[in-house]
């Protein structure tokens, strides 16, 4: 898309609040990252919606798609209700939750989806052939974000113009959709791909492997579109849950649908239990400490581990932070940033969580500004100084980098990563105490 003079005013003002608090290299990472994802990721089609592609792959995730635009969210939200171009930001955060509500209607089991019915896909063998799926690995979080997202624009602007009787008929099908994956038995999903990798497909015929009923909903793949070893995925389940209540409240404030609104509550409920019965298990080292598994069955079978990718365990501060039992997940948080975590790694230039989706020994600045944003202010700053040390030179978050050798890393563009580093950096500046609307009057006083 276009951005205008306005727009770009904006994003050059939310940049001084990084260089004032951290530095003109941060700064200028940020107003990087900020104009590139506008500018080279977002199409404004003819229907008033915007296609949001990831970087370096021209499709739009439905997590994606969300925690791309948060930095935009944050600046929304700090503007004046009168600024004209934190409106025209606000249209088009509208814009993309009315596509992702669009593309949810048209496939609700859907991870991510073409710009139109182009017949691209990422692996032409799989059972899906519908022309705008770009993949079909149902991702709870696929459904889960997009509720989350329309409701902080809600929050953020008092707009209802993204929540019309189109979102409304979509709300009602995404807690259909959860509760039907509560007895999975009950799905005719089903996701095979010839692949000779175990994460990229499902066991049974496509149903994955067995799980009891918990209350929990089912989930066939993780955030990092690797398939579940145990089907209900806890920080997937927490977050469907704090999404939930959002729902459960539009259905309330703005749709007026009162059975809506029990039904989701009713939903989270069950979850919450499920989760407190079957999610929450001993620590490997000491049974009287209560943890978040990353997985389970309901049949005694846990995974206990956490992925880059979020919602995670580390992420359930931010994406779920209502439906947390507080001692729980301070416990969990030691326990995924630490050698018991299979996926924490440690090296000269970093030390974080990776992911089974990317190469051992592999950081993920995802998770690394994470940590931050759920850490404490010295911490924060501490992770932003790393991921400035660790772009290898080229003034862009990656997918993931060797912990001891950031030069070797995964996907040179990917913009999630450069949406979490402005939030971390973001958070950095609020911590001094600079204001993402006056910087701009703060950096030129200090110059």
């Amino acid at each position: 898309m276009i951005v205008s003079d306005g727009v770009a005013a904006l994003l050059r003002t939310a940049a001084a609040a990084v260089r004032t608090s951290a530095g003109e290299r941060a700064g200028d990472l940020v107003e990087g990252a900020l104009r590139r994802t506008l500018e080279d990721t977002i199409t404004i089609d003819d229907d008033g919606t915007a296609f949001v592609i990831t970087g370096d792959i021209p499709a739009m995730w439905m997590r994606d798609s969300t925690t791309q635009m948060l930095p935009y969210l944050r600046l929304v939200a700090a503007a004046s209700t009168k600024d004209p171009a934190a409106e025209e930001l606000a249209d088009v955060l509208v814009a993309v939750v009315r596509r992702q509500f669009a593309s949810i209607a048209h496939d609700p089991y859907a991870n991510a989806f073409n710009r139109g019915p182009t017949g691209a896909h990422y692996d032409d063998r799989d059972l899906c052939d519908d022309p705008e799926v770009w993949e079909q690995k149902y991702e709870v979080d696929s459904l889960a974000y997009p509720v989350q997202f329309a409701a902080a624009i809600h929050r953020a602007t008092g707009r209802t113009d993204h929540l019309g009787p189109d979102a409304h008929a979509v709300a009602r099908a995404i807690v259909e959709q959860l509760r039907v994956e509560t007895d999975h038995d009950r799905s005719s999903y089903r996701f095979v791909r010839d692949a000779p990798e175990p994460t990229e497909t499902l066991v049974r015929d496509g149903r994955g492997t067995p799980v009891a009923v918990t209350g929990m909903t089912w989930c066939g793949f993780r955030p990092s579109d690797d398939a579940c070893t145990y089907g209900y995925n806890v920080p997937e389940n927490l977050h469907a849950a704090s999404a939930l209540g959002d729902l459960s409240r539009l259905a309330t404030n703005v749709w007026s649908d009162a059975v809506l609104a029990a039904d989701a509550v009713a939903l989270r409920d069950d979850i919450l239990r499920g989760v407190a019965e079957h999610g929450v298990v001993p620590h490997p080292h000491d049974p009287a400490v209560r943890i978040y598994a990353y997985e389970v069955d309901g049949l005694g079978g846990v995974v206990l581990m956490d992925d880059a990718n979020t919602p995670s365990l580390l992420s359930l501060p931010l994406d779920a932070p209502d439906v947390l039992d507080p001692v729980v997940a301070a416990a969990t948080r030691s326990f995924v940033l630490g050698p018991d975590n299979p996926y924490w790694f440690t090296g000269t230039a970093a030390a974080g969580i990776g992911s089974p989706h990317t190469e051992p020994a592999r950081v993920w600045p995802i998770a690394l500004a994470v940590e931050g944003l759920t850490g404490t202010p010295s911490r924060r700053r501490e992770l932003l100084d790393v991921l400035l040390a660790t772009d290898a030179g080229t003034g862009r978050m990656h997918e993931s980098f060797d912990v001891d050798d950031p030069s070797a890393f995964s996907r040179p563009w990917f913009s999630w990563a450069d949406a979490m580093f402005c939030e971390l950096a973001f958070a950095v500046a609020e911590d001094a105490g600079v204001s993402l609307t006056d910087a701009a009057r703060v950096a030129e006083a200090t110059t």
